[in-house]
């Protein structure tokens, strides 16, 4: 009878088993699916969590953009520091967050988000131009020439050209001011290789050069900006001014001429006009004139330096010596002055190179010692700088 009841029991146990094996993977299979449910209904809800969040800052951001846009800088800031609550590492709102507070001259924590933004991306046009800005205000002047040379070859969004051209132009405009003009030229050369033959562009180009003290290079970009627009006033001073400074007075005679011509409010061209024309009527060494000429061109510009020479001579408290020039400079000139007239010139030739080499001296002598020559001594100082060791 117990061997019964235990069989009973086994059978039940077995029957039992058996059930629970079938039910089990149905469980497991239901579990399964509630877990899936659970995960997409969490997921869904930080999808839809995050979306908001994107939503929220892209709202404030779009603001801020307006702001900055308007030059609202104060509450372009409060619009971006709202979108940087809903995503804190967000590239974009951050550099046009200091963008914003430079506008509101906040330039220490402006350069703080840049530098910050420089080392993620050490490539932005943009990053490496406002760092650059930053230094130069700051007078840190080699600080800034890295960072400029950066823009110049970083990475621009859209008008890639156009950026890296203004960027380099503004390294010249910090070179030039600081007086790096061997930098400048430099950078003026490799700006120049790039320009697309418009001639506002190439006069702009001429003018830098100017500033540089490249007349060479000026000339070039002048001449080819006149090409290109023959009317452009502003190429036509610069190339007369370039020709004057490189003392080729034919040329620059002409375009000064036709500068003031075109615009008679040209004042500075004019008075170059002016200076020229005296040089190329005062040169006793130009070719192709007679001897009288030139014996009367040297005897005017003998009279002309001593002129100069007295105004510039200022008597010691003894009145004796002079202070403004050395007083044998005087003593020559009064000594050789006899001899310079044009019927001694004619009696004894070789006293024209002696006067001219005085004059020259003279000149010389008395830009250094009492300011800048004008007029005609101006046009003898150049004269002299044409003609240095030239003889008759």
């Amino acid at each position: 009878m117990p061997d019964i009841q235990q069989q009973n029991a086994s059978s039940e146990r077995l029957s039992r088993l058996r059930v629970y094996l079938r039910q089990r993977p149905v469980t497991l299979a239901l579990l399964t699916g509630l877990a899936v449910l659970f995960f997409l209904f969490v997921t869904g809800l930080s999808r839809l969590y995050r979306d908001q969040q994107k939503s929220l800052g892209n709202r404030w951001f779009e603001r801020g953009m307006a702001d900055l846009k308007a030059r609202r800088y104060d509450a372009a800031v409060r619009d971006f520091r709202g979108a940087l609550l809903y995503s804190r590492d967000n590239y974009s709102y951050q550099l046009n967050l200091a963008e914003a507070l430079l506008g509101m001259k906040h330039t220490g924590e402006a350069s703080a988000y840049f530098l910050n933004l420089w080392d993620r991306q050490p490539e932005d046009g943009l990053v490496n131009l406002e760092l650059a800005r930053i230094a130069a205000q700051k007078g840190q002047i080699q600080n800034a020439v890295r960072y400029y040379h950066d823009a110049v070859y970083a990475v621009w969004p859209s008008q890639e050209e156009i950026k890296r051209r203004e960027a380099r132009l503004e390294l010249i405009d910090l070179l030039l001011r600081s007086n790096a003009k061997a930098q400048a030229q430099a950078e003026l050369i490799a700006l120049a290789e790039n320009v697309t033959g418009d001639p506002s562009h190439e006069q702009l180009l001429g003018d830098l050069f100017v500033r540089a003290g490249d007349y060479e290079h000026a000339l070039t970009e002048y001449g080819l900006s006149l090409k290109a627009d023959p009317h452009n006033v502003k190429a036509l001073a610069g190339e007369g001014y370039a020709a004057y400074e490189l003392g080729q007075y034919r040329a620059a005679q002409h375009y000064l001429h036709e500068a003031v011509k075109r615009d008679p409010g040209d004042t500075q061209s004019a008075e170059r006009l002016q200076i020229t024309e005296m040089v190329l009527r005062m040169d006793p060494f130009r070719r192709n004139i007679s001897v009288g000429e030139r014996n009367r061109l040297v005897a005017e510009a003998f009279a002309t330096a001593g002129q100069r020479l007295e105004k510039c001579a200022v008597p010691d408290g003894d009145g004796g010596n002079t202070a403004g020039v050395p007083s044998e400079l005087s003593s020559e000139w009064a000594s050789l002055k006899p001899q310079i007239t044009q019927r001694g010139l004619q009696r004894e030739p070789a006293a024209a190179e002696r006067a001219m080499d005085m004059v020259f001296r003279i000149e010389r002598q008395t830009s250094s010692n009492c300011g800048a020559p004008t007029g005609p001594d101006l046009a003898l100082l150049r004269i002299s700088k044409l003609h240095e060791g030239n003889t008759f």
